[in-house]
């Protein structure tokens, strides 16, 4: 099914900030199915907990891609799967969030923990912070934030927690290295969350795959720049498609 996309969303946001996405890929390619999939709801941060739930509900030989979070394990996903899935498209999504020794081009260990920790005594103020935190670097931060706030939806601290440490943990390198199929990596030229130098980084990594930036756009970039997006994965889409 190379005509058919499945998109996971980031942490914490819920699938609202891929829609418009969505909607513009079906604009430019009316064969393309694109489907957006909420995150597993799990109290567990362990990886293959996430990967089971995904790969039982998710349907085989589809592209797999994902913002963020939901790109890193679309990521994981692909690398299990191999053969069954059609290939990958990350938005916005490091291949560790967290800056590691052999990973600088992250978010430092130190803020994350401080996140984290902020997060268990006051969820609903941090997730306001990490709303703002996606839009940093929008032309209207402010209410690129509101809007990202106002379509997440109601959420267990406790689950969001798993997440948010599982966020923490993961390093896709292996799983990027292991899966043969194509690869589209889009960055944000101005996110907050996602150092730019990680688009570098990541085609050092994998020389043989697409890495695309967006250079006037935030982490958010879902709702600022939905067609841009849309018509780079589009003529990646195209392109294989051709060959």
């Amino acid at each position: 099914m190379r005509d058919r996309l499945i998109l996971l969303p980031g942490w914490g946001l819920g699938v609202s900030p891929l829609e418009p996405l969505a909607a513009a890929l079906s604009g430019l390619d009316e064969h393309l199915r694109v489907e957006i999939e909420p995150l597993p709801v799990l109290l567990s941060a362990a990886l293959d907990d996430w990967l089971d739930e995904l790969d039982a509900s998710l349907p085989d030989n589809v592209w797999l891609g994902g913002w963020s979070l939901g790109g890193m394990l679309a990521s994981e996903l692909a690398a299990r799967r191999g053969d069954r899935c059609c290939g990958l498209v990350t938005l916005g999504s490091n291949v560790s969030f967290v800056s590691r020794s052999d990973w600088p081009s992250a978010m430092p260990a130190v803020t994350f923990e401080a996140f984290l920790n902020n997060f268990r005594d006051a969820p609903n103020t941090t997730l306001k912070r990490f709303c703002l935190l996606c839009s940093q670097g929008a032309s209207e931060p402010r209410s690129l934030a509101g809007l990202l706030l106002g379509g997440a939806p109601k959420a267990e601290p406790d689950t969001l927690l798993a997440g948010l440490d599982l966020l923490g943990k993961l390093d896709t390198r292996r799983a990027l290295q292991a899966f043969s199929g194509p690869q589209l990596h889009l960055f944000a030229g101005l996110d907050a969350l996602v150092p730019v130098q990680a688009a570098s980084d990541v085609l050092t990594l994998l020389p043989d795959v697409e890495v695309g930036l967006i250079e006037q756009a935030c982490h958010a970039f879902l709702l600022e720049a939905p067609h841009e997006l849309a018509a780079a994965i589009q003529a990646f889409l195209h392109e294989l498609g051709d060959d």
